[in-house]
């Protein structure tokens, strides 16, 4: 490895790799490139500080934050970052572990949601056949979770909230996510495993698969998913959270337009929801990041965000 005391980031070149998502490619912007280089000096301290209290130097360094941040393209720059110095580096695609693909999983989070609203009117006793057609007609316009509806029918806040608390228990949970895969891949690489089976997950149910990839000169396993510092698996030495706002995320998420429906009122709720969860696991953020670029301590992550 390098001397780094005097570390500049070298040029990159046209090519380089990225996460192991089937299809899931992203144009490499100065903003990344930016990013990752504030961020590299940090995450190598870091990385020194795990490598002098384990025996392998293997370490797991997790990229988090909300869709659309930017954690793909930054986590590819880290990535040929520490390749270039000589730490052997692997990118790990969170959005290779739910249990369902991309169309199947949006379809159980809208029906948890319809489903949980109608139960919300049935427990609040709001629930009556004239405002079912309410319901009904609103959800055939996509337009059922947009809270502004209650200032028409107040009664649809028991829609809101119902549908709401079913969505928060099964997103970013081990019911939406194979948690257990991922946590299983993070054994195997601190083991010292010289190939470990990762599995691919393309966009349809046909690009569903498993790669023998060979992790011999690999330091750093690193994490690139929204979800990298949930509570539900373990074994990540390094989280880097990434914060945005959901309405800076939504912009981001526009501008990459990957899926249809990303600026419905769902869709909104999707993103405070995930947004409350990281906040939430914050605090056990190594490196906590700005949109512009800052780094924070928690305690200043916390006044930042006003808790």
């Amino acid at each position: 490895m390098q001397d780094l005391k005097n570390w500049k980031p070298p040029v990159l070149p046209e090519e380089i790799e990225q996460a192991d998502v089937p299809g899931s490619k992203v144009v490499i912007t100065e903003y990344h490139i930016d990013r990752a280089g504030r961020i590299f000096p940090y995450l190598l301290e870091e990385i020194e500080k795990v490598k002098s209290k384990n025996d392998n130097g293997k370490v797991v360094v997790s990229v988090s934050g909300c869709s659309g941040v930017g954690k793909s393209g930054i986590s590819a720059v880290l990535s040929y970052y520490l390749n270039d110095i000589g730490i052997g580096s692997y990118i790990l695609g969170g959005d290779n572990y739910p249990r369902r693909i991309p169309e199947y999983n949006d379809a159980e989070r809208l029906h948890l949601f319809r489903e949980g609203g109608l139960k919300g009117l049935v427990k609040d006793g709001e629930y009556t056949k004239e405002r079912f057609d309410i319901v009904h007609k609103l959800q055939e316009d996509g337009n059922d979770a947009d809270p502004e509806n209650v200032k028409k029918y107040p009664w649809y806040e028991s829609y809101i909230n119902g549908g709401r608390n079913a969505l928060k228990e099964y997103l970013g949970t081990a019911n939406e996510l194979a948690f257990n895969e991922v946590e299983d891949v993070v054994k195997q690489f601190k083991s010292g495993a010289d190939k470990i089976w990762l599995k691919r997950m393309g966009r349809s149910n046909t690009q569903i698969w498993y790669d023998d990839v060979n992790f011999k000169d690999i330091g750093v396993l690193l994490i690139e998913w929204t979800h990298g510092n949930s509570d539900y698996f373990e074994g990540v030495d390094i989280p880097i959270l990434l914060y945005s706002t959901p309405q800076e995320t939504l912009k981001y998420r526009l501008l990459r337009n990957r899926d249809c429906g990303i600026d419905s009122p769902f869709t909104a709720m999707v993103l405070n929801i995930e947004q409350g969860t990281l906040v939430e696991q914050a605090h056990k953020a190594k490196i906590i990041i700005l949109p512009n670029g800052d780094r924070l301590s928690y305690e200043e992550y916390c006044k930042y965000i006003g808790m």
